[in-house]
């Protein structure tokens, strides 16, 4: 297994962060942006849902498949009930290594490369997704099951770039890889541990990664659970782009169990937030929570369902079942 560890970690292209924090800002702002729901819990008679989270990001004509859901095969159900056409969609982010997000990454590859062999062909995930996990006893075998995952992916002709820091995957799209955390935010789910210098510390996903456009109108910001923490995540969203204004946050940001206190500490951080697109483990209460904190309504701050989108420029498309209608 260290022997197999070994050769794939010399197969990633690991992009070392060479884009550096602190962006002067000056760079190409995206003018096209759509952001459209394939995995979530919420789901109409056109798909199906599921724990776990998969979106489409679309920026300038350049298509992204961020994280990939659960089950096998939901996320190529969906898509196709949709009639959205993955297969010319190159590119794909694993947020981290939770199989709620990795779920259906080589049911996908494998059935789009028969239409397009570059479908999923060259993956982003951040340093750190390697790590095996283990329970409190540090005995047993990791919990982690994303390097077979990895292997299973590279063998279909993929490959994987790794990042230690952010990078710039398109004009104004740029992957956080690692996210400082400034923030004493502790959203994950506690039981799992890494070791280091051979003792067993607490699990923080620190390979969570998100998706930042960098916009006229200020930053959008695709995250899969944000484990690293939604706070956390904005500052360096602000950081890359140099760009303090947030516009849009997306996808899950793991606040469905925590109490009105960090809700609110949340919510103050987000100030001036225009667009709410929450999904997955975030939470419907926390969600109709953090709409009345930030001053939003239910057309602004909306729980995503399956085939809902936002696009810069015209909102939250939501659909009847988490939309507003009327």
């Amino acid at each position: 297994m260290k022997h197999w560890m070994a050769w794939t970690l010399l197969l990633l292209a690991a992009l070392t962060g060479t884009a550096a924090r602190a962006a002067s800002g000056a760079g190409h702002q995206a003018q096209a942006v759509k952001v459209t729901t394939l995995s979530t819990m919420l789901a109409d008679y056109e798909g199906l849902g599921e724990w776990g989270y998969a979106a489409l990001v679309e920026v300038d004509g350049r298509r992204i498949l961020f994280d990939t859901g659960a089950n096998p095969d939901v996320v190529l159900k969906n898509a196709e009930a949709l009639h959205i056409d993955l297969s010319t969609v190159e590119d794909v982010v694993i947020s981290h290594f939770h199989d709620d997000h990795t779920g259906g990454l080589i049911t996908l590859r494998k059935a789009l490369m028969q239409k397009n062999p570059g479908a999923l062909s060259h993956l982003y995930v951040g340093e750190g997704i390697f790590e095996p996990r283990y329970h409190k006893d540090g005995k047993g075998e990791s919990e982690n099951g994303f390097p077979a995952l990895a292997k299973a992916y590279l063998d279909t002709g993929g490959r994987i770039q790794q990042l230690s820091g952010p990078a710039e995957i398109a004009s104004g799209v740029w992957l956080t890889g690692p996210v400082p955390r400034g923030h004493a935010e502790t959203n994950w789910n506690p039981g799992l541990f890494i070791k280091t210098g051979g003792q067993l510390v607490p699990d923080t996903l620190r390979e969570d990664t998100s998706l930042v456009i960098d916009t006229a109108q200020g930053v959008v910001i695709v995250t899969g659970c944000g484990h690293a923490g939604i706070m956390n995540i904005a500052d360096d969203a602000k950081a890359i782009t140099g760009d303090t204004r947030l516009h849009a946050v997306i996808g899950g940001i793991h606040l469905f169990g925590k109490p009105d206190t960090v809700l609110v500490e949340t919510a103050g951080r987000l100030k001036g937030l225009a667009y709410l697109f929450a999904a997955h483990c975030t939470g419907i209460e926390a969600t109709v929570r953090l709409r009345q904190l930030l001053g939003l309504d239910r057309r602004t701050a909306v729980v995503a369902a399956i085939g809902s989108s936002f696009t810069l420029g015209k909102g939250i498309e939501a659909g009847a079942i988490a939309g507003w209608v009327g």
